[in-house]
């Protein structure tokens, strides 16, 4: 071997001292086995890229076979050994992980990401994120930034829309993101390990419209749903069973159930049980069982084992199901059969008739039966979650995000309880408040509410008989039928027709009630809606009064207007008839009984003179006229206006420090600051500023549900100088009130005289005060200066809970707001009269131009202070008891 001549490298100072701590360090005998170990090295590096990376699948192949050289990343060679080890691993996991690297985030990815690549396949190996998924880059922008930060972040199912097959779809991961660090301590990229969880997600929700068919099954079948153990014994509580017969918890554990089985039917029981548990197979068997009310009802039972591995029983699960009139029905049909040999021919029409009578008896005890059982079960429910929140009210006294979730939830268990109420209508089975009335007035004054329902598409034509007789009936159900039957109308037109109401009187002889079931001869208020629509053919007909039976799309309709509408009618005695063919339209007739009394006399509230003030009002409206007229109006009213022509005009004004008693601010306004923000800001920066809205369509910004939202004063357009006038003293008095509210008084301090009437007040003993009032602060602290002042007091936010509470309480006094949301006030008291002849009534309200027209009541004017609220209470009181038949105009 021939030796090579020796060379000798001049290098920098610098380096050359390195080069010799090195060798000194490294432990070599020279700066030239130095240089040959890392030549070695070198030369290892690079023949091991030749078949990098080993393994990895589809993906590991690609890289090895990609040109890298015109890549952000350069030739595999060049790559870092970190790079390399984290490329290595990434290719050969079975998890989904992608690996972005360098500033440029190019993808480096394994077979399992693949998959959630999709179709950006295989041209995202090696591609930039930004490149190959612009529509989540937002999402991986902020979280590469975090990794390059050295941050780790990670998201349980977290929702990205991917673009795959041409549509953007949905898709659920858990994803974890992890910084990967260079040698020298530098982080070179971000790791992102993916779980699809799509299919779990999936599975979920299966599992959850399964258990809600299996809960609406349940209700649909009126079944009671019960559970035994092994030997038959009932333990812990039972809901539906307790429902069913009235028993209570220790009545019914163990064998106690037995007790509410018909004596007669134990025995037989008894033995199909043993039968059944003896097979292991379903238990099968009829029994009579005392209903809670006593009555005894015949039910069906189907009863299942539930089987451990050893194919031992652990429990029975069970269902009731109430048969008394299928097997009531089955008995009259098998009697009418056992008589029709003997009067085949003379009787042949009777029968034909007694089994249509049969069918639809059978078909309106169905509904009863559905409606009776989802009404009775959603009642109790109401009434836990209700008990529950009035009993939480105490753990959450003095937090008032607390207390006002409270009384949210306590609106909507009222919302519940008037949903129910409405199911039992077409099951004949609501408790009506017939009165006589003319219904002419009802359908011209329904005419505003029904243009808005029926849409600017519709024309609408009403059309009243001369000498219209009057009718015994229950005018809000009246209301309630009209509503449904144009709504079905507009539906049936699609928005675009003409609707017809007809109002006048009718004569069904005997002859047309012998061809109709459930109708008696006489004389009849028809109430007639007719529309332009599709029309119906006779097998939809025949259909329309069934519960939930829906022409409309999925969605677009409950199925229980009509029914509503039959059950009403029904119940009060009348009759209903539909007219209709296919592209023909429609037209639905109701039968009302005539009444031969008089019509009840009707409460008037908008009457008496009007009050205006002298605080500063600003008025925010665009339209240049409506706010010139309004304008002109408060100042005749005499209050100091300010005026605005949208919103951000409007702030600026309440910006500028000018003091400002309230905001009249019209909902819909141009530019992008919207009323209802107005309103927030304004109470932000005068808070004792009072708000009242208007307009002539309110869309979405204060209404949701139907409902304005809570606190919110509305006055709809148009309207006149007197709603005006008496809105807005209602609103400034109540704004006054309230701040009232929020900084309450003590008794320390009290006026001599205030304090000794509240002391006479204690000392007579309690008296029960129902309080109606709309505003939840004013009622909470009226609430509380009545129970101080020693009364018992029962709160109402409406006239519907206030008539509740008048006839299942004892009521004294009645405290009410005059103007309140649907039924007034006044209103309420004539019908509280009614019902309590002997009750005092005193009106607390800031319309004081109402106080001389109220007979036999005394009035407060808001604001007022507990020795105001207990003088008016003393007052009351003393007064003389109100005349028989006495009313409120």
């Amino acid at each position: 071997m021939s030796e090579h001549a020796a060379q000798t490298l001049s290098l920098p100072a610098d380096l050359a001292a390195r080069l010799s701590s090195l060798t000194r360090d490294g432990g070599f005998s020279d700066e030239a086995a130095l240089i040959e170990s890392v030549l070695g090295q070198l030369s290892a590096r690079t023949e091991a890229t030749a078949g990098w990376p080993y393994g990895g699948g589809e993906c590991g192949r690609r890289i090895r076979e990609l040109d890298w050289s015109a890549n952000p990343l350069g030739p595999i060679g060049s790559w870092s050994l970190e790079l390399r080890a984290t490329v290595a691993n990434i290719v050969n996991s079975p998890v989904a992980k992608v690996l972005m690297w360098g500033p440029e985030h190019v993808m480096l990815y394994n077979d399992a990401y693949s998959i959630v690549a999709g179709p950006n396949h295989p041209q995202a190996l090696g591609g930039t994120v930004p490149g190959i998924w612009p529509e989540i880059w937002d999402w991986n922008r902020e979280m590469l930034a975090a990794g390059m930060r050295g941050e780790l972040r990670s998201y349980r199912d977290q929702i990205l829309v991917l673009e795959r097959n041409g549509y953007a779809e949905p898709v659920t991961f858990d994803l974890f993101y992890t910084p990967v660090y260079e040698a020298d301590g530098s982080i070179g990229g971000v790791m992102c390990t993916c779980i699809d969880n799509s299919a779990r997600i999936a599975l979920e929700a299966d599992v959850a419209a399964s258990n809600k068919r299996f809960r609406t099954a349940m209700e649909a079948m009126h079944g009671v749903l019960w559970t035994n153990s092994a030997d038959g014994r009932m333990l812990g509580e039972q809901p539906a069973w307790a429902a069913l017969t009235g028993q209570c918890l220790e009545e019914y554990q163990d064998y106690g159930w037995a007790q509410a089985v018909h004596p007669d039917d134990r025995e037989p029981t008894i033995v199909a049980w043993n039968a059944a548990v003896a097979a292991k197979a379903m238990f099968v068997h009829e029994h009579r069982v005392r209903r809670h009310d006593g009555e005894w009802r015949t039910f069906a039972i189907r009863g299942l084992p539930v089987l451990d591995e050893g194919d031992t029983i652990i429990e029975w699960v069970g269902v009731h199901s109430d048969i008394t009139h299928q097997r009531a029905a089955e008995e009259t049909l098998r009697e009418l059969n056992a008589t029709l040999e003997a009067r085949v021919i003379a009787e042949i029409d009777e029968r034909r008739q007694a089994e249509v009578k049969l069918a639809q008896a059978q078909k309106m005890e169905t509904v009863g039966k559905l409606t009776g059982g989802v009404a009775h079960d959603f009642n109790n429910l109401l009434q836990v979650i209700s008990g529950n929140l009035q009993l939480l009210a105490k753990d959450v006294s003095g937090n008032e995000r607390a207390e006002a979730r409270l009384t949210n939830a306590l609106a909507g268990v009222t919302r519940g309880s008037k949903l129910a109420s409405q199911l039992l209508a077409f099951g004949r089975r609501q408790a009506l408040e017939p009165k006589v009335v003319n219904v002419s007035r009802f359908v011209r004054g329904m005419d505003d509410m029904l243009r808005r329902a029926i849409g600017e598409g519709i024309e609408l034509e009403t059309i009243v008989g001369g000498g219209l007789w009057n009718t015994y009936i229950d005018p809000v159900q009246v209301e309630n039928a009209i509503l449904n039957l144009a709504i079905n109308s507009r539906d049936a037109m699609d928005g675009q027709g003409r609707l017809t109401i007809e109002v006048g009187n009718a004569h069904l002889d005997t002859e047309y009630a012998l061809t109709h079931d459930e109708v008696t001869p006489g004389q009849y208020v028809m109430l007639a809606v007719s529309d332009t629509g599709t029309g119906m053919s006779r097998e939809i007909i025949d259909k329309v009064f069934e519960p939930f039976f829906s022409t409309k799309g999925e969605g677009k309709g409950s199925g229980l207007g009509l029914s509503m509408v039959y059950g009403f009618v029904k119940q009060s005695g009348g009759h209903i008839k539909i007219y209709s063919e296919p592209g023909e339209g429609t037209t639905i007739k109701l039968y009302l009984p005539r009444s031969m009394e008089s019509e009840d006399i009707e409460v008037q509230v908008d009457n008496g003179p009007i009050v205006g003030g002298t605080e500063t009002v600003l008025v925010v409206e665009d339209d240049e006229e409506v706010r010139a007229t309004v304008v002109e109006m408060l100042t005749d009213l005499g209050y100091r206006v300010l005026k605005a022509p949208d919103a951000g005009a409007a702030l600026i004004v309440i910006e500028s420090g000018v003091p400002i008693d309230l905001l009249f601010t019209d909902v819909v306004m141009p530019g992008t600051l919207k009323s209802p923000e107005l309103a927030r800001k304004a109470r932000e920066r005068l808070p004792c500023i009072a708000v009242l809205f208007t307009s002539g369509y309110t869309e979405n910004s204060i209404v949701h549900g139907g409902k304005l939202d809570a606190g919110v004063e509305l006055l709809s357009k148009p309207y006149t100088r007197e709603a005006l006038a008496r809105r807005l003293r209602h609103v400034i008095a109540n704004q006054r009130q309230r701040a009232g509210a929020e900084n309450p008084g003590h008794t320390e301090g009290r006026p001599a005289h205030d304090q000794q009437v509240i002391d006479g007040a204690r000392a007579r003993g309690p008296r029960t005060v129902l309080l109606v009032e709309d505003d939840p602060l004013i009622r909470f602290n009226t609430g509380e200066m009545l129970e101080d002042a020693g009364y018992v007091v029962v709160e109402a936010g409406s006239a519907e809970d206030a008539m509740s509470a008048l006839q299942t309480a004892p009521i004294d006094i009645l405290v009410s707001d005059i103007n309140l949301p649907g039924s007034s006030g006044i209103d309420l008291a004539s019908r509280a009269r009614d019902l309590r002849p002997s009750i005092r009534i005193v009106f607390a309200s800031g319309d004081t131009s109402r106080a001389g027209d109220i007979d036999s009541a005394i009035f407060l004017a808001k604001p007022y202070g507990s020795g105001e609220l207990t003088q008016a209470m003393e007052d009351a009181i003393r007064s003389p008891a109100p005349s028989t038949g006495s009313r409120l105009s």
